[in-house]
């Protein structure tokens, strides 16, 4: 990269998270370097709870953006000053120190990459899953584990695929493959099983293996939310 010292800019997309945001708030603020990271970028696209209030609150910069989270990610993108862009989900938690790690990659040479995933859970079965997101397959990626690319490969690529309402992580990192040397960082996020307990592990892990499946078949964006909206969305 041609920056001297590259800050970080933390891209968290949000609606309706009054419940989480103080949680990740905190532990970014706790668990990063202020030199390292230059904003904390809340985009929210709606919210009707007290979510924005609360992140407004917290000290960091509340963006209001037209709602669904390629859209949102890409709007934080477009305004973010960071030379690396960061997409973290509300409920998921990086490793501390998660900023060095992610800037010695990049000035490694690694433009892009994520860090492997835990569940906040006791269950077997959830943890053989994340078992594989430390493989660096394509197929064994997921918003969860976060996102890490330089701004100027993100502008490269044209950003996250807006026709995409569910699966544009996935379609995201699909691209990335075929473009750089995604870094998988020897790391864990830490996410909230707190779906899979709604909704049974096993239920919710058939139905988005199905959503793998019609994607590698060619099923677009539109059959995907449709899928999504029948079989998970409560």
């Amino acid at each position: 990269m041609k920056a001297q010292n590259p800050q970080i800019s933390i891209i968290i997309p949000v609606l309706n998270e009054e419940k989480s945001i103080t949680k990740i708030i905190g532990f970014l603020k706790e668990n990063g370097t202020p030199k390292n990271i230059k904003e904390i970028l809340v985009i929210d696209g709606g919210s009707s709870d007290r979510t924005i209030e609360i992140a407004s609150r917290l000290g960091v910069d509340v963006i209001q953006s037209p709602k669904g989270r390629a859209k949102q990610l890409n709007f934080g993108a477009k305004i973010a000053k960071g030379e690396i862009l960061y997409f973290l989900h509300v409920d998921t938690l990086p490793p501390k120190n998660f900023d060095e790690s992610i800037l010695n990659a990049v000035q490694t040479g690694n433009e892009a990459g994520c860090f492997r995933m835990k569940f906040d859970s006791s269950s077997r079965f959830l943890a053989f899953f994340a078992w594989f997101t430390k493989l660096n397959f394509k197929v064994c990626r997921g918003g969860d584990q976060s996102l890490f690319i330089t701004k100027n490969l993100f502008q490269k690529t044209g950003g996250f695929n807006e026709n995409y309402v569910v699966y544009e992580d996935n379609e995201f990192t699909d691209r990335l493959y075929s473009i750089v040397d995604f870094k998988i960082l020897p790391r864990h996020v830490i996410t909230s099983a707190r779906r899979y307990e709604e909704r049974g592990e096993v239920a919710l892990q058939y139905h988005f293996g199905v959503i793998h499946l019609k994607n590698y078949f060619g099923a677009g964006p539109e059959q995907l939310h449709e899928y999504y909206k029948r079989k998970i969305v409560v």
